[in-house]
């Protein structure tokens, strides 16, 4: 489905513009403006949430402890090796860590000295201790119906320490030989196999082969040129296989490979977001308890054409995909399959954006006509929101102030003065939305809502956006399901996301003129508001 940018989504809009060109709905105005003086209001914080809250402190305290121990003993290295490992995270961004495949080693540096040896145990078992205890934790959230507060704890129990066999076996992940391994990943080591960077999953007697320009094709070995150029239609492209994906390419094995890297990457981080989507209740907690058991098949894999480039991509798909010389990439629903093009002109965010309608679709059973009558809105707003998923250090993150989309979302409101409320988008079905007037400034408010339904008051309603996207997907046509699933009016929600686009203007706005500080001579620290670990 072709997905419109945001109009003007560049433009920076300044904190309480007063223009007059108001396009809001009767009485929003209002809202919003009790949104600005409501902008100072703590939010309510639950029972669990307030003991991961108690958790990190603690932690924090106990690592801030030891860097200062380390400094009454010469240890200035260590100290600031310590006191990094804390970090400081943006409240509207959701982050989330990537488990390394290789072993990590808790030993101390050869040649330490006493006190750095010590140093290092004290590191390691703080870490150790955190990492139990949030795991803990996180069983308790489950328990309490909050899958996703639950993965975003065992998810720093995993940073902080990669080894927690209890951590691994949430995520799938064995420990075999010199790395931890899913159960496919090790079907193929054991059938010796190897993955390659470059040419995905092939027999190690290949490697040397490969890596020396041969393929083999067809049952015989050809030169890398030769494959090449039999496989320049589609129909008889490469054909690459990753634990979840099929890929068909005629651009190259390598382009192919990548992406499936890269969808691999995705899907992981989707299946860890929406987890109570598609697993039911007692099977996430009998994962969390060491109950589950290993299923019987690995789930059908999902279907992918990569097109050399955008020529290839219209050909193929002109006849079978409405307008699709406008597109650059696209999921399409009756052939369960998703068809993008390599090239300067495609981009990541669609790549994000079709492969979430696709792993909503194929995920589990869903029914006929999804969204036709109402609701409909949701299944592009989780989409609009996966596209902002990027590396940050040592995450990878999703949504954020800075992010294209939600800059657009806050412009609508801030200075177009245009929002539909909950109520009524919830009541458009595919058609009705797709022939609005004003479609890319929708976009960019579906964007905002859909964040503001995941981030707010540090995640309050991320849970029951994931059972309103269940429901969508299974049929539910009410157009009141989302406050019922929330126990919020819809007139709630309005204020609330006008308050939250509010805050986060200003939080955007200190945020940049704290890096403006940073550049001059003289400048305070980054004052963004931040959420502590």
């Amino acid at each position: 489905m072709q997905c419109p940018m945001p109009d003007d989504a560049r433009w920076k809009p300044s904190f309480g513009s007063r223009r007059l060109a108001f396009r809001l709905a009767a009485g929003v105005a209002m809202l919003l403006a009790s949104a600005v003086a409501r902008a100072a209001e703590a939010p309510a914080s639950d029972e669990l949430l307030s003991a991961a809250q108690q958790l990190q402190t603690k932690h924090a305290g106990a690592i801030e402890e030891l860097a200062r121990w380390c400094e009454t003993r010469g240890l200035h290295e260590q100290a600031a090796q310590t006191r990094a490992w804390r970090r400081s995270y943006d409240p509207y961004k959701v982050y989330v860590y990537v488990l390394p495949h290789e072993i990590t080693s808790f030993d101390p540096p050869a040649g330490a000295s006493p006190d750095a040896a010590e140093w290092n145990r004290r590191f390691v078992e703080l870490r150790k201790q955190q990492a139990a205890a949030l795991y803990e934790l996180a069983k308790r959230c489950i328990r309490g119906r909050r899958a996703s507060l639950a993965y975003e704890l065992v998810l720093a129990a995993g940073r902080e320490d990669p080894e927690n066999e209890s951590v691994r076996r949430v995520f799938g992940y064995q420990r075999f030989r010199d790395g931890w391994y899913t159960a496919y990943e090790l079907r193929k080591l054991r059938a010796g196999q190897v993955w390659h960077d470059r040419f995905g999953w092939i027999p190690k007697t290949f490697v040397k082969r490969y890596e020396d320009g041969q393929r083999y094709s067809d049952n015989r070995w050809v030169s890398a040129d030769y494959d090449a150029k039999s496989r320049r239609d589609i129909k008889n492209g490469w054909e690459i296989e990753t634990e979840h994906y099929n890929i068909r390419t005629n651009h190259s094995l390598e382009a192919g490979v990548a992406l499936g890297v890269k969808l691999e990457r995705f899907y992981r981080i989707w299946s860890q977001l929406f987890v109570r989507y598609y697993a039911s209740e007692a099977s996430v907690a009998a994962l969390f308890d060491g109950r589950a058991k290993p299923p019987a098949a690995d789930p059908p894999k999902l279907s992918v054409v990569y097109f050399r480039d955008r020529d290839d991509y219209h050909n193929a798909l002109r006849t079978a995909v409405p307008n699709v010389e406008i597109s650059v990439g696209t999921y399409v629903a009756g052939t369960q399959c998703a068809y993008f093009f390599a090239g300067d002109q495609a981009d990541d965010r669609t790549l994000y954006h079709e492969a979430t309608h696709q792993l909503f679709h194929q995920s589990r059973p869903v029914a006929a006509n999804v969204g036709r009558n109402a609701n409909f809105w949701i299944i592009e707003g989780i989409a609009l929101y996966m596209e902002s998923l990027r590396p940050e250090g040592e995450y990878w993150v999703l949504g954020g102030q800075d992010d294209i989309r939600m800059e657009a979302a806050r412009v609508r409101v801030l200075r177009d003065r245009f929002y539909v409320a909950f109520a009524e988008v919830a009541g458009y079905g595919m058609d009705r939305l797709q022939a609005h007037p004003q479609i890319a400034t929708l976009y960019s408010q579906m964007a905002g809502q859909t964040h503001f339904l995941i981030s707010h008051d540090q995640g309050k309603y991320r849970d029951a956006l994931v059972s309103y996207l269940s429901a969508v997907y299974s049929g539910n046509e009410d157009p009141a399901a989302l406050a019922k699933l929330i126990g919020e009016t819809y007139l709630t929600l309005d204020r609330q996301y006008l308050d939250f686009i509010v805050e986060a203007e200003k939080a955007e706005q200190a945020r940049k003129k704290a890096i403006e500080g940073a550049k001059s001579p003289g400048a305070a620290p980054n004052a963004s508001p931040k959420k502590a670990e």
